[in-house]
């Protein structure tokens, strides 16, 4: 007789912790990502940052003394060539991040052993390619900070999924209505929205659901961003081969919210399958204040019940402990990062996709490599 069906509700939402904490991190960047995420997250961990450097010197001396980092450059260049960083972790706007890798693999050559570079890892996937063969072949392992596939609901909803207990998926969304902080680097990019906010969406679904094989999307200007672009709300359709689906609302206006009207923000995501129904909430919109991501589902092998596990994680400031601990982990074991350079080039391949579809109206198929169209 079939037991009664029994999930364990300790999903897997974190990653393994490094045997060694105290590698020594040199850490490039001193905005906010880098002082109120990375920083905060490795100070809970244990982890060890032991320099810094910015373009900006002021601000690099302020970031140090607020995390109690003991060596500050007043240059990236001084910083790379420092003999004991072991580990570093870059933080500046994607289009500077490729020099800086190329410059920090040639600097370090024996020394550096690894790299968190921020997502995307550039903004064309021929790049990115390049910079993922140019560390592996130098033997530095090279991670990207898709820090979202550590907020503890996506990562509970891989965990869900990975188990089966949803049977074959059919449908998977994301619904994003909420107003993104765009850094002054953006303006001039040649993307704004698709590799800079729905690249969060497009690297989950590909780490839920693979990648897929084609891409419609739609996009329009965001009201709000003042400064010329291209992609502002952007609708997207991902087809699988296989049979799922995924589609994304990555409404980044949300309303006149900001202008005084009452508003709704807020991001849900669902999951449908054959057997079962999953869906969540994703809290980083009311950051500063914690509000954790949420997961419930039900399924087939326990009828007419919702099983919901709680944290108290959340993906601001917290996810950022798991992307370091990956990249530590890899080290130290000879593997490949799970959130390596080799993997985000697909994600990039992916922007690349959603941006052409829109731009063009086409359907765009992975197989037609897109960042060489």
């Amino acid at each position: 007789m079939t037991p009664p069906f029994s999930p364990d509700l300790a999903l897997s939402i974190r990653p393994g912790l490094p045997r060694r904490k105290d590698w020594r991190i040199g850490c490039v960047g001193a905005g906010f990502i880098m002082q109120d995420c990375h920083l905060v997250a490795y100070r809970d961990a244990g982890f060890n940052p032991v320099t810094i450097a910015s373009r900006n010197a002021a601000a690099a001396r302020d970031v140090a003394a607020r995390h109690a980092i003991p060596t500050v450059h007043d240059t990236i260049d001084a910083l790379l060539a420092d003999p004991q960083v072991e580990i570093l972790d870059v933080a500046v706007p994607p289009d500077a991040q490729p020099e800086i890798i190329l410059k920090a693999v040639k600097a370090g050559k024996g020394r550096l052993r690894g790299i968190l570079a921020q997502k995307p890892l550039a903004m064309s996937s021929a790049v990115a390619r390049e910079l993922a063969k140019f560390c592996a072949d130098a033997g530095v392992a090279l991670a990207v900070n898709q820090n979202m596939r550590y907020d503890q609901s996506v990562r509970g909803a891989k965990d869900v999924l990975d188990r089966g207990w949803l049977g074959e998926v059919v449908l998977a969304t994301i619904d994003m209505r909420a107003v993104p902080h765009w850094m002054p680097w953006a303006e001039g990019q040649p993307s704004l929205s698709t590799f800079i906010m729905s690249i969060h969406h497009l690297d989950t679904f590909r780490y839920w659901l693979g990648t897929p094989d084609r891409v419609l999307a739609s996009t329009r200007p965001d009201p709000r961003t003042k400064f010329a672009h291209a992609d502002g709300i952007n609708l997207y359709i991902l087809e699988y081969d296989s049979g799922p689906r995924a589609a994304a609302w990555d409404d980044v206006w949300a309303g006149p919210c900001k202008e005084g009207a009452a508003g709704h923000v807020g991001i849900r995501w669902r999951i449908e399958g054959t057997e079962g129904l999953m869906q969540g909430t994703i809290g980083w919109p009311k950051y500063p204040a914690r509000e954790p991501s949420t997961l419930e589902f039900s399924t087939l092998r326990q009828p007419g019940m919702w099983f919901r596990p709680r944290w108290d994680d959340v993906w601001f400031p917290d996810a950022f402990v798991g992307t370091m601990a990956q990249l530590l982990v890899a080290v130290e074991q000879g593997t490949e990062p799970e959130i390596s350079g080799r993997d985000n080039v697909d994600t990039v391949r992916l922007c690349e996709a959603v941006y052409r579809a829109a731009r063009d109206h086409v359907v765009v198929e992975l197989g037609d490599r897109p960042g060489e169209a």
